[in-house]
This record gives C-alpha cells, structure tokens and sequence, in this order.
C-alpha cells in the first residue's frame, strides 16, 4: 500500500508540501498542486482517517437527532444538514428517537461512544433532561433544532406564533367564527407555539376561545383522524379547521373524506406545516410551509461555527415559513399567490428572497 513518502518521492517534493495540499493548510503553487495530485492519483494513496482523526483530536462525525425521520418536514431538514456537512468534509450520523425519551438517550450514548465532534438535536417531547445535561458538560458542540428554548444554546428553528396567527386570521376574514385547531402534543415547544399564534389571532379578532375546538393528542396521523371524526360528527361542528403540522392534516382530510366533507364548502381548510404537493390536492391546500432544508442547513452552520469558535456568544435563528393561499379555505377565485408574512419585530438581521431570519445572543427567546 502507498504512503505519503511514495506520493512525495514521485511529486519531487518534501512530506509537508504533500500534506500541505491534501489538507488546505497552505498555499502550493498551481504546478506543485498539479504534480501532488498525479502523484497521488499514480500511486493510489488513500489517506488513514482514523489516524489523522487520532492526530487531530477530531473524527470528522457528527451526530444528529430527530423525532420521526419519516415526516416530511424532518426529511427535509435531515437533507439540508447533510449537505452543509458533506460540503465540509463530515459525515452524518443520524438517529431517530421516535419521540422515546429512552431512545433519545440511547442515542446520545451512543453518538457520544461514537466520539462525534458535534451533535444537533430535535428535542424529544417529554426528553429526560439528565443525558443531554450530561453532554453539555462533556463540552462537545450541541446546537437545538426545531424545537427551541434554551437561550444558552445555539439553535435554529421556525416563526410559530406570528405565521400561526397569520393562517387563522385568514379564516377569521373570511367571516369564520368556529375555528378548530388540531393542536396535537403541547409538551413539543413548536406545537405549544402554534397553539399560542391560534389564540392570539382570535383574540386580535374580538372572538372568545372555545376550548372544545382546541383538540390535544399525540399529533400522529391516526389519532388526529379519530379526534376530527368526533369533531366532525357534532351537531355545531366548526365551519373551519386548522392543524398545526402535516401528520395531523392527513388524519384530518382522511376523516373529513370518510363523512363526504367537502372542501372549502363544507369545511375550510388550512394546515401549519409542509405537506407534500399540497398544491395537487383537490382543491389545492391552503399551507404555512417550513424552510425546512434551509433550517437544517443553518442548523449545520451554526456547528461549524461553535466548532471553530467555542467561546462565540450562543446564536437564536428562527426562519420564516411561506404562506400559500390556496382554494382549500376559501373559493378557488378568492386564491392568492403564495407570499411570506411580515417580519415581526426584533432585533438582529433578515433574510432577504422568500425567507427571513432573527438572529441574536443570549438575550433572545427561542
């Protein structure tokens, strides 16, 4: 097998210049570069990453956790993670902790055995606090993804309660005064957000909250299609329904199918989250849709940051998601284009194009 002594021999150049290019440590002329890498190329030298790692205090891994890999919105940002990682030379391990506490743990032992340079983290919905306060102790890089609320940390997520707010006033304006919300588990911060954006949008309007129409649960898909049956079945059904992500819009629209509901008509019909060609539908379906890859790809960024600054002051990012009206909550000429909700007020920069962005220190809440 060759060695970097061989690559060297054949370049004409000392064991530094080799490791210079292969590394990115120095600048090597365009010639020198050239010769170094025919060298390597004729020689068939492949680098020993588990020495270099030893050598570097580093594996070149990182460790990321969420709650079902299978949701869309998940996927999605697994896949922006991924790519601002394979961009930077590091591989992605991946687990899913399906929202068990235990699992979750489990996971983190075993990423922390696995020695990664950083973790990022989808909270669990009831996470046992111990072995995630035990990795922050540890000292290896954590960033919160999603699901936020420690300012001490660095994380990245979405708006809730402003875009939220932004889909029920649109009903609320188009003169419905009944509006449910399949709220589903409100110990998972991005759902207790939602939950909060439905609130303050009927109280801007002047309307009493209905307990009755704020209907809790797991969030999956087969509990939030029992829950609406029920709802639907009542003699004062709500003329409007709104779900705070897409497992518990399909159990929705699966239980609205069953009693032959018809949309807008029957019922109007929006949805927080990204639902997969939701556009397709018939009629097409009014949705909040996530920057779910742009949160993962940040959520990347903000570890290779904390990975080369250690002691930079913990950074809050929150995306905004894009509102698209569609025929579901209203007739199909009343369909607008798809846009993005105002900013809110805070501190910090904006994103320009279709997303923006507050980023600020350990001030801000998440």
């Amino acid at each position: 097998m060759a060695t970097i002594v061989d690559v060297a021999r054949r370049a004409g150049v000392s064991l530094s210049t080799v490791s210079h290019v292969m590394n990115g440590t120095r600048n090597v002329t365009d010639e020198t570069r050239a010769r170094v890498e025919k060298a390597i190329a004729e020689t068939g030298y492949v680098r020993d990453a588990s020495a270099r790692a030893m050598r570097r205090s580093r594996t070149d891994s990182v460790g990321l956790i969420v709650s079902d890999t299978g949701q869309p919105v998940f996927a999605e940002m697994v896949r922006g993670v991924e790519e601002v990682a394979s961009q930077h030379g590091l591989t992605l391990l991946l687990a899913n902790s399906a929202e068990d506490p235990a699992r979750e743990a489990e996971a983190l032992r075993v990423l922390a055995e696995r020695r990664v340079d950083g973790l990022i983290i989808a909270v669990s919905a009831e996470s046992d606090p111990a072995p995630l306060a035990r990795w922050r102790e540890s000292g290896i890089p954590l960033v919160l993804l999603d699901r936020l609320g420690d300012p001490s940390l660095d994380q990245v997520g979405v708006d809730n309660v402003e875009p939220m707010a932004t889909l029920v006033s649109h009903l609320l304006d188009h003169g419905h005064r009944r509006i449910a919300l399949l709220a589903g588990d409100l110990a998972v911060a991005t759902l207790a957000e939602r939950r909060l954006g439905y609130l303050t949008a009927l109280e801007r309007h002047g309307v009493v909250p209905n307990p009755s129409l704020i209907l809790t649960g797991t969030g999956m898909a087969g509990d939030a299609e029992r829950a609406a049956l029920e709802l639907f079945s009542r003699k004062d059904r709500p003329t409007a329904l709104v779900t705070a992500s897409t497992p518990m819009a399909a159990g929705a629209l699966r239980a609205a199918s069953q009693l032959g509901l018809r949309l807008p008509d029957d019922l109007a019909f929006a949805a927080f989250d990204n639902l997969p060609f939701g556009d397709l539908f018939s009629p097409p379906l009014t949705t909040m849709d996530q920057p779910a890859g742009e949160i993962g790809r940040e959520a990347m960024r903000l570890l290779l940051r904390r990975l080369a600054d250690p002691d930079a002051r913990p950074s809050t990012v929150r995306l905004r998601p894009t509102f698209n009206h569609r025929a579901s909550c209203c007739s199909a000429d009343d369909a607008i284009a798809p846009q993005t909700p105002a900013p809110t007020v805070g501190t910090g920069t904006k994103r320009s194009a279709t997303t923006s962005r507050r980023r600020s220190g350990t001030t801000s809440k998440g």
